[in-house]
């Protein structure tokens, strides 16, 4: 996992839900965060920070056809919830979230701080 993204405080949780699986991507201005919400619509999504923690959620729709009812499910818990700490290098301010085929992409950007920055020699 990216330095900029600590570890996941899945024992906060106030209600269980599924883990959706999350891919982290750091370059030198921020992250991207990609997270697998299948069966999950844009309503039922939920995106919070506050100070430092990112929370996402979803509760998931399944289209049962009228007149027929489930036998098997291996989904057994109808929400999804994934809670991270947020590296304070990170500007909370300014996420960015995109959401498409059930795949949810979060983009954090680096505190002005802390971006990488070129400095100018002069010469005398």
């Amino acid at each position: 996992m990216s330095e900029n993204v600590e570890k996941s405080n899945e024992s906060v949780r106030p209600e269980a839900g599924l883990l959706p699986p999350v891919n982290v991507v750091e370059d030198a201005n921020g992250i991207t965060l990609y997270a697998d919400l299948p069966g999950v619509p844009k309503d039922k999504l939920g995106l919070q920070v506050e100070a430092d923690t990112l929370t996402i959620e979803g509760e998931v729709s399944f289209m049962m056809p009228e007149g027929m009812e489930s036998l098997h499910a291996e989904v057994s818990l109808p929400r999804y919830r994934r809670v991270f700490t947020l590296s304070k290098e990170l500007d909370t301010e300014q996420v960015a979230a995109e959401f498409s085929n059930g795949v949810l992409k979060l983009r954090i950007p680096k505190a002005a701080h802390a971006q990488p920055r070129r400095i100018e020699i002069r010469v005398d």
